[in-house]
């Protein structure tokens, strides 16, 4: 049974690129729309594939949510770690200043609905830069009602008055970061005394053993007094915040922010430094084995980096190697392979060093970019099954991008259809195959190559046309220029993101059956229509 537990909560994200303006003189400023308000969930131990057309967005999402580039808008929330845990600066900044982040978000919510107004007055004389400009604001408004109220929950419900509550749940972060710490420098203990404890076996050694085993009891017990200690302190402070808060009940605003707690780490807050030391949590398996590997470092070097960078072990000791060796093995790489450099493997070779690369650190999360797109078909399924038996083994979580539906349905649980920057159909893989929604769903599949000789008498659809521009997208649908089934409403309205049934979401405004339950259109594709008037 699939895990229902959130890794990562993908809310709204947007990722827009500037364009250098030609003159001086250009007033506008234009954007490469990249990705455009994706909202997914990813949950532990699943596959998530992600398809479409090449220029679609999909690499840049998958490279936006590890934040490899900054994202424009929205929220990427990490559940890999608590926030007490991982101790981001955000939260205490957030504490500090909160009454000033409430006035910097009602003055961007008021900046966001005067553009609206201006578009709403216009109505459909509104220009393309108006409409940008105002999705860009109530973006950025909706951004900054969550960073503050994730954090502060109900207490934001208090504006200028939140300075009590805040400065309770700044307490009561510390005391929690505080106990994370003794509770970690108490897992090192422990790992100290296992090892002493082996050493007593040792004639030569036992004196020095006990006197250490005796330091390490005596720094673990005083490290346990100062936990309980501490919790002791972490429950009183609760019980404050428990006491402010019920002076509130039955106060709508209030319990309206304080739904919105959220216990994530929001990747786009992070500043650098957190950011690297959470790649180790966060891996990327890139779509070209040849330009990712650097070709001076041997396999050993090019896997010992990434552990040396988060202090896994010391550069050339001996457990590192041992620990090299084993993660090769696990990638079907030799022994020997270890000093060899890069040019002197196949391509497929090359893949497993870098997933080998990627598995070193023990990640909990991968984004495998099209990384069986430039192998052959044989060493494709090699790699595919590799990832499906680590997958398995170390209770991995993917993010599988490729174009190629037949190798996503292979390994996804769930499949997501991206066009131009937008989600245009989420489901499970065999809901995605047996009830596609989307006319470009469809057409995707119906391209798919086949021995089925009952398939090959089904008729293909053919997308005629480019994909269009992202920087100047079509008005309502972005899909309407090459959809074989658009109407004239498709070309004014842009089709909401709607669930059809229980985890099938569809953006379109037909959100009839297609595809009966043979695999056949319920439509002609040649005339494009579904047994109901379009017009």
């Amino acid at each position: 049974m699939q895990n229902t537990n959130k890794l990562l909560s993908i809310k709204n994200l947007k990722k827009y690129f500037p364009i250098a303006k030609s003159s001086v003189f250009q007033k506008e400023q234009l954007y490469v729309r990249a990705n455009e308000e994706i909202s997914i969930d990813i949950h532990y131990g699943e596959t998530f594939g992600l398809v479409g057309e090449s220029g679609c967005g999909k690499s840049t999402l998958g490279r936006t949510i590890l934040q490899l580039y900054e994202q424009t808008a929205g929220s990427s929330i990490y559940y890999g770690r608590t926030l007490a845990e991982f101790a981001p600066s955000y939260v205490q900044k957030t504490l500090r200043n909160a009454p000033s982040m409430i006035k910097a978000y009602h003055k961007a919510k008021a900046h966001a609905e005067q553009l609206q107004k201006v578009c709403d007055e216009a109505g459909e004389n509104a220009t393309f830069f108006q409409i940008q400009n105002a999705n860009l604001a109530a973006a950025e408004a909706e951004t900054a009602l969550q960073n503050v109220a994730k954090i502060l929950g109900g207490f934001m419900a208090l504006g200028n008055e939140c300075t009590a509550g805040a400065s309770l749940l700044l307490e009561k972060f510390k005391l929690d970061v505080k106990a994370s710490e003794i509770r970690t420098q108490l897992f090192d203990l422990e790992t100290d005394v296992t090892f002493y404890t082996d050493l007593l076996k040792d004639t030569k050694k036992r004196e020095k053993a006990q006197k250490k085993l005796e330091t390490l009891k005596a720094r673990k017990q005083k490290l346990n007094t100062l936990l309980d200690a501490t919790v002791k302190e972490i429950d009183g402070v609760i019980a404050k915040i428990n006491t402010l808060k019920a002076s509130y009940e039955g106060n709508e605003e209030f319990a309206k922010y304080e739904a919105m707690l959220d216990d994530g780490i929001d990747l786009s807050r992070l500043k650098y430094s957190e950011m690297r030391l959470l790649r180790k949590d966060i891996q990327i398996i890139f779509q070209d084995p040849y330009s990712s590997l650097n070709p001076r470092m041997t396999v050993g070097q090019i896997i010992e980096e990434g552990l040396v960078t988060h202090k896994f072990y010391k550069h050339g000791s001996p457990q590192m190697k041992e620990h090299i060796l084993k993660v090769m093995e696990q990638c079907g790489l030799q022994d020997y392979m270890l000093h060899r450099y890069p040019h002197q493997f196949s391509g497929g070779q090359r893949q497993r060093i870098c997933i080998a690369r990627a598995l070193a650190v023990n990640p909990k999360f991968i984004v495998c970019d099209e990384c069986v797109s430039a192998l052959d078909v044989s060493i494709q399924s090699q790699i595919i099954n590799l990832l499906e038996e680590l997958k398995e083994k170390q209770n991995l979580t993917y993010l599988f991008i490729s174009h190629d539906l037949s190798v996503v349905r292979y390994i996804s649980d769930r499949i997501g259809v991206m066009y131009l920057g937008n989600m245009v159909e989420l489901g499970d893989a065999d809901t995605i195959f047996k009830d596609p929604r989307h006319p470009y769903t469809i057409a995707l599949l119906s391209s798919i190559p086949t021995t089925d000789m009952n398939a090959l008498d089904k008729e293909r659809i053919i997308l005629e046309g480019n994909i269009p521009s992202p920087i100047r997208p079509p008005e309502g649908c972005k899909f309407h220029t090459r959809c074989y089934m658009a109407c004239d409403k498709c070309k004014r309205v842009p089709p909401p993101y709607v669930e059809v049934e229980p985890g099938h979401f569809v953006a379109c405004h037909f959100l009839d059956k297609k595809v009966d339950d043979n695999g056949n259109y319920l439509f002609d594709v040649k005339t494009a229509t579904a047994g109901e008037d379009r017009k």
